[in-house]
């Protein structure tokens, strides 16, 4: 059972991680390197869940404060980890964000960007020539557009994997194929199947970061919190070969595949994004803003996101293999898929203690489809905090490392809201 104070302050916390994706081993690898004793669960394989399916689209370009620096400090850990951790690599790539002719968020975009500058980030607005003067991307319909330099891109399952084994090194215990459910006084952990035929366990402190199953967990507990979770969709795709005529991103006498090395890219209007891929592209956007049954949902990509992402490619990138980009029977789609990302009534996450503060519970969810991008941050984040609150420091104190603007606390928990996109322009302004 969580207990409302430490059995043996001279022994090690015992903390119990619930979810095996970036959050929650990077969160588990982090308490274990401070101390604890760490259990980290889940109902699967690591990374089986939202994970495995993100796009490992990395950028720091935010306007509010608490983003900005929440996704500086992912980057630097992103950037660490390439030295550093086995198994994990992390390219540097610019990201480009750009607004069509006729939409109206093209005027946000100088303010946009300068709240970022404002923040420390390298990110400016750029004229669409020199913008297609730099990338091998079409820029003749744009009317605004920015890039921030400090982006890159990495592969999502090989940093919960290589996360999971520094997670293992630092001496996690770590728990796959296994459900747990919280129940009773406490609350107390039930490590065992579905139907509860399991043994209950105590720990010092118990973190939710359960993704798409973080509201149906906690529910179970008589705590209720404002997550839904919603489907968006992604696809790879190769770019043919560009023979005599295309050439490689354009260059006359290269005969194979296209290359396309960078930039991502954001086409905010279209509201479709890209970035390069071992095989070609990896491209996305399908987001449906109605709830999604977690574990019932359609894990293919529909027919007509296919069509409307193939479409967008064809006209942002018709400087790279002429051919292909002709082609309205391009690109050559390799594998279209759909996960989850999870919405709060404000966009913004919940991070922190929930319920009776006696119980030791805590909770990371709420992405609006920006947790992985900044999983290292907010994994450390939630290590800091949960050591702290056992250390007896109230989440409101100034010594307490939680954030205010993510207090899960904020919320009643049975609001109704409409889920909103995640990547956009007026989201990213801070508007």
């Amino acid at each position: 059972m969580s207990r409302s104070a430490r059995t043996d302050p001279r022994a090690p916390p015992a903390v119990a991680v619930v979810g095996g994706g970036a959050v929650g081993v990077t969160a588990a690898a982090d308490l274990a390197a401070r101390g604890a004793d760490v259990t980290l669960y889940d109902r699967s394989t690591l990374g089986a869940g939202s994970s495995g399916r993100a796009a490992g689209v990395l950028y720091d370009a935010y306007a509010e404060d608490v983003d900005a620096a929440l996704a500086a400090r992912a980057i630097e850990r992103f950037r660490a980890f390439d030295r550093s951790l086995p198994g994990f690599s992390f390219t540097p790539c610019p990201y480009v964000i750009a607004v069509r002719e006729g939409d109206a968020d093209a005027e946000a975009v100088p303010a946009m960007v300068d709240r970022m500058r404002a923040h420390g980030r390298a990110v400016s607005v750029v004229d669409p020539e020199p913008l297609g003067e730099r990338f091998p991307i079409a820029t003749g319909d744009l009317a605004a557009a920015a890039v921030a330099e400090n982006a890159g891109w990495c592969d999502p399952a090989s940093y919960v994997a290589a996360t999971g084994e520094r997670a293992r090194r630092e001496g996690v215990a770590v728990q796959t194929d296994t459900p747990v459910s919280l129940a009773g006084d406490g609350p107390e952990l039930l490590v065992g199947d579905a139907d509860r035929r399991g043994a209950g366990r105590g720990f010092d402190a118990v973190v939710v970061a359960a993704g798409a199953h973080t509201t149906d967990l906690l529910g179970e507990a008589g705590i209720e919190v404002p997550v839904v979770p919603y489907r968006v969709q992604a696809l790879t795709a190769g770019l043919g070969e560009a023979g005599s005529a295309g050439g490689e991103a354009g260059s006359a006498g290269y005969d194979g595949p296209v290359v396309y090395d960078e930039p991502m890219v954001y086409d905010a209007t279209a509201g479709v994004y890209l970035r390069p891929h071992p095989t070609g592209l990896l491209a996305g956007d399908g987001t449906e803003p109605v709830p999604a049954d977690p574990d019932g949902y359609d894990r293919t990509g529909d027919d007509w996101f296919v069509e409307s992402v193939s479409a967008t490619l064809r006209e942002r990138l018709d400087v790279v293999g002429p051919d292909w980009a002709a082609d309205p029977t391009g690109p050559d789609v390799e594998r279209a898929w759909a996960g989850l990302c999870t919405a709060t009534p404000d966009g913004d996450p919940l991070v922190g203690p929930v319920g009776d503060p006696a119980d030791r519970v805590f909770v990371a969810a709420g992405w609006q489809g920006h947790g992985f991008m900044r999983a290292p941050a907010v994994g450390e984040l939630v290590a800091e905090g949960v050591l702290a609150s056992l250390d007896g420091i109230e989440a409101r104190e100034p010594a307490s490392p939680w954030i205010d603007a993510f207090d899960p606390d904020r919320f009643d928990g049975d609001e109704e809201f409409d889920i909103a996109e995640g990547m956009s322009v007026e989201r990213r302004s801070g508007e």
